[in-house]
C-alpha cells in the first residue's frame, strides 16, 4: 500500500475522563498501539482530549495544567516505538495565556504545537474566557516537555520517506470560519488536513460537519480527518456524539457510528497520488496560491521519517469495480439520469443549431447503436418532432446473425422510426473482387481488409443516405472503443456528423439501457426488446463462422479496460499502481459491491496475470496506436467526470507517440507467474 502512494490514517474517538489527564493519556496510547498494529501513519484525537473539552474554568487550574504536561510526557514516551504520528489535544500555558493546542507527536518526540486560531464565543461557547486566540501565532516556539519546539498556525509536518504526506492541523471552530487555516495550509502544500474537535451535538449538526469536511477536502484537493469528542464529556448543558470521519477530495472514505459506547476509530487509506495529480491538473489551485502568497509563502515545514511498513496491509478504502458505474443504487440512478439527458440535450441542441435535419443511424442490434437510437428518439420527443424523422437502417453483412437483425427491426418498429434494411453483401463482394481479395475466389480469408470493407461500406452508405435525404449521420461508437482504437478509421464507424456515445464507456452503456427500461422512458414492447439486446454477446459480427465473433476475447474484457481507462484519464496513474488497484477491486468476485441488477453469471474475478496482460494490451493500444483516430474524432458531449477523449476537450496527445514509459513501469510490477 505505502509503495503505491497510499497512506493510512485514523480519526479516533473514545471515552474521555473529565479532568484526569493520566487516564486520558493511557487511552490515547491504547488507541495508538491499535493503530500501529493496523499500519496507520497518522492518528487524530479529539480537541483537548488529554483533559476533556467541557471542563470550562478548570482549564485555568495549575494542578490540572501540571497533570496535562505530565500526561503529554507520558504520550511522548509511549510513542517511541509506535508507527503513527499522534495528533492529540491539550491545553498548554504559553506566555500569559492558555492555548487550546494540537500537539503533534512521533516516535518519542514532539514535532510541533499548533494553537486553535478561532476560539468561539457565541451561543453555547465561551472559550475566550479561558483560551487565547492563536490566529496570529506564526514563527514562534513553545517550551514543552523540557524542550523548545515549533509553535504556531504556520506549521506543516512532512514525511521525508512518504512522498506527498504533508500534515496540517486545525481545531474545531477553525473549520467553520469563511477562510479556515486549512485552506491556506493546503495552498502551502498540505495534503492531509486534521481537525481535532470538541463540537457538542445538536439536531442537524452532524450533517453540517460532514458538509464542511466534504467541502474542505474538495476545495483544498486534500484529505480531511475529523475526530470529535464523545462519551465522558460533561453533560451539564450539552451532549456529545463522537463523530469521526475521513474525506478525500469530496469523497467519504470512512466514518464511525455516532454515540459510541467505547473507543472507536475511522480508518482509511488516503491516495496521495490522486491528490497530487488533481493539483497538477487544476491550474487554478496554484494560481490561488500565488494570489495568497503573502500568507502561504512563510509556512514552516517540520520534517520527520515515518518508516512505514513494506508488507501487505490490504487496502482500507472502497474501490469500485466499475469506476464509471457506481455500485450504490441511488447514485447509479442519478448518474444514468444525468448521462442519458446529457446525450439527449446535446443532440437536441446540435439538430436545432444546424437547421433541424433528419437523423440517419445504422442499427445493428448491439448495445451502442441501440443506445444511440433511444437517445435520438428522446431528442425528437423533446424537440416536438416525429420519430419518423429518424431514418434507421440495419445493414447486414457476411456475419450478421438473425438474432441481432431481428432485434434491430423490433426496436426500430417499436420506437416508430423510419426503418429500412440495406444488405451490404453484394457491394462488399464487388469491392473485394475488384481489390483481388482471396475471399472473392472462394478462400476463407477474413483479414482486416475483409472486416473493414464491411465497416467502411456501412458508413459510406449512411453518409450518402444522409446526403440524399437531408440528414446527418449519428455516430454510435463509445468511449471504450475510442480508447482502444476499436473502430475503422475515416470511412468507417470512427466517423459521423455527431456522436452521442463518444463520452460514454462500454461498461456504463448497459446500465443506461437498464435505467431506460426500469424508469419507463418507453413502452413495454420497447423495454422487452432492449432487455433482449442486453443479453447479447458484444460482437462486431464481421467474420462468418458457427460461433459469434467475440470482441472481448480478442481485445480483452471491457471491465478491466474501463477500469484502466478511468485511472489513466482521470488521474494519470502509473500502470503498476493501476494493477495494484485492479487486483484489490477484481480478485474476489464475492468481495465488495456490484452495481444493481448486474447479472450473476457475469460476476467474475481476475487474477494478477490476467490483469497484467490486459493492462499491457491497453497501454500498447491507447498510447502507441489509437491516438490518430481520436485526433480526428467527431463532435460529441462529454458525459462522465472520468473524462472524455476529445482532442478539443480532456485529452490532447500526439498521434505518433509510443507506450515505452508505461510498459517499462508495468515491467516493474511482478506477478507470481511472471
Amino acid at each position: 500500500m505505502y509503495q503505491h502512494g497510499f497512506v493510512r490514517v485514523a480519526a479516533c474517538t473514545g471515552h474521555t475522563v473529565i479532568a484526569d489527564p493520566a487516564a486520558n493519556a493511557e487511552a490515547v496510547l491504547r488507541q495508538a498501539r491499535g493503530c500501529a498494529g493496523e499500519g496507520v501513519a497518522v492518528a487524530v484525537f479529539p480537541e483537548l482530549g488529554l483533559c476533556g473539552y467541557s471542563i470550562e474554568d478548570l482549564l485555568l487550574q495549575d494542578a490540572l495544567l501540571d497533570e496535562v504536561e505530565a500526561a503529554l510526557d507520558q504520550v511522548v514516551a509511549g510513542s517511541a516505538d509506535l508507527l503513527p504520528v499522534l495528533v492529540v489535544g491539550a491545553p498548554l500555558r504559553h506566555r500569559n495565556r492558555v492555548y487550546n493546542c494540537a500537539v503533534v507527536v512521533h516516535r518519542g518526540r514532539i514535532l510541533g504545537v499548533v494553537p486553535k486560531s478561532y476560539p468561539p464565543n457565541y451561543r453555547e461557547f465561551y472559550e475566550r474566557r479561558q483560551i487565547g486566540d492563536g490566529a496570529d501565532e506564526r514563527g514562534g516556539t513553545i517550551r514543552v516537555g523540557g524542550a523548545s519546539v515549533p509553535f504556531g498556525v504556520d506549521l506543516l509536518f512532512a514525511a521525508d520517506d512518504v512522498p506527498g504526506l504533508v500534515l496540517h492541523t486545525e481545531i474545531c471552530e477553525d473549520m467553520w470560519v469563511p477562510v479556515p487555516p486549512s485552506a491556506e495550509a493546503a495552498l502551502a502544500g498540505a495534503t492531509l488536513l486534521a481537525n481535532l474537535s470538541g463540537s457538542p451535538i445538536t439536531v442537524g449538526r452532524a450533517e453540517d460537519r460532514k458538509l464542511l469536511c466534504r467541502s474542505a477536502s474538495s476545495r483544498c484537493l486534500a484529505a480531511y480527518v475529523y475526530a470529535a469528542a464523545g462519551l465522558g464529556e460533561s453533560t451539564t448543558d450539552l451532549s456529545w456524539d463522537g463523530q469521526a470521519m475521513v474525506y478525500e477530495n469530496g469523497v467519504l472514505l470512512a466514518e464511525t457510528e455516532r454515540f459510541p459506547l467505547g473507543e472507536t476509530r475511522a480508518v482509511a487509506d488516503v491516495d496521495l497520488d490522486l491528490l497530487r495529480q488533481e493539483r497538477l491538473r487544476m491550474g487554478t489551485f496554484d494560481e490561488n496560491r500565488r494570489t495568497h502568497r503573502e500568507r502561504t509563502g512563510d509556512f514552516r515545514t517540520v520534517s520527520f521519517e515515518l518508516d512505514p511498513p513494506h508488507t501487505d496491509l490490504g487496502l482500507r478504502r472502497r474501490l469500485e469495480r466499475f469506476p464509471f458505474v457506481p455500485a450504490d443504487a441511488d447514485r447509479l440512478a442519478q448518474d444514468c439520469y444525468e448521462a442519458y439527458n446529457i446525450q439527449v440535450a446535446g443532440l437536441q441542441q446540435r439538430l436545432a443549431a444546424i437547421g433541424g435535419p433528419k437523423v440517419v443511424i445504422g442499427v445493428s442490434g448491439g448495445l451502442d447503436s441501440t443506445h444511440a437510437l433511444i437517445v435520438a428518439a428522446r431528442a425528437m420527443d423533446r424537440a416536438g418532432r416525429p420519430r419518423s424523422d429518424i431514418l434507421a437502417f440495419t445493414l447486414p453483412g457476411f456475419a450478421t446473425s438473425d438474432h441481432t437483425k431481428d432485434n434491430a427491426h423490433k426496436l426500430m418498429n417499436s420506437l416508430g422510426v423510419t426503418a429500412a434494411e440495406l444488405d451490404i453483401t453484394p457491394t462488399a463482394r464487388l469491392m473485394l473482387r475488384e481489390l483481388g481479395h482471396p475471399f472473392a475466389s472462394g478462400e476463407p480469408v477474413y483479414d482486416v481488409t475483409f472486416e473493414n470493407v464491411q465497416a467502411g461500406l456501412r458508413t459510406d452508405y449512411l453518409f450518402r443516405l444522409a446526403n440524399q435525404r437531408g440528414g446527418i449521420v449519428l455516430g454510435t461508437g463509445d468511449l471504450s472503443e475510442l480508447a482502444l482504437g476499436w473502430s475503422t478509421y475515416g470511412v468507417g464507424d470512427q466517423m459521423s456528423h455527431y456522436n452521442v456515445n463518444s463520452g460514454v464507456p462500454k461498461t456504463l452503456i448497459q446500465h443506461l439501457i437498464r435505467w431506460v427500461i426500469t424508469s419507463g422512458q418507453f413502452d413495454e414492447e420497447t423495454g422487452a426488446t432492449l432487455a433482449a439486446i442486453l443479453d447479447t454477446e458484444i460482437s462486431p459480427e464481421l467474420v462468418p463462422g458457427e460461433e459469434m465473433q467475440s470482441t472481448e476475447s480478442k481485445i480483452g474484457p471491457y471491465a478491466l479496460h474501463d477500469f484502466t481507462l478511468f485511472h489513466v484519464l482521470r488521474y494519470g496513474f502509473r500502470p503498476s499502481k493501476i494493477a495494484f488497484l485492479a487486483w484489490h477491486a477484481w480478485h474476489d468476485a464475492d468481495a465488495g459491491a456490484w452495481p444493481p441488477n448486474f447479472p450473476e453469471a457475469k460476476r467474475v474475478a481476475y487474477d494478477l496475470p490476467e490483469i497484467r496482460h490486459w493492462l499491457e494490451v491497453f497501454c500498447q493500444r491507447f498510447f502507441a496506436f489509437a491516438q490518430f483516430k481520436r485526433s480526428a474524432m467527431p463532435n460529441g458531449p462529454k458525459v462522465s467526470a472520468g473524462g472524455s477523449l476529445s482532442p478539443r476537450g480532456d485529452w490532447r496527445a500526439p498521434s505518433d507517440g509510443n507506450a515505452r514509459a508505461w510498459l517499462r513501469d508495468l515491467a516493474r510490477f511482478d506477478t507470481p507467474e511472471s
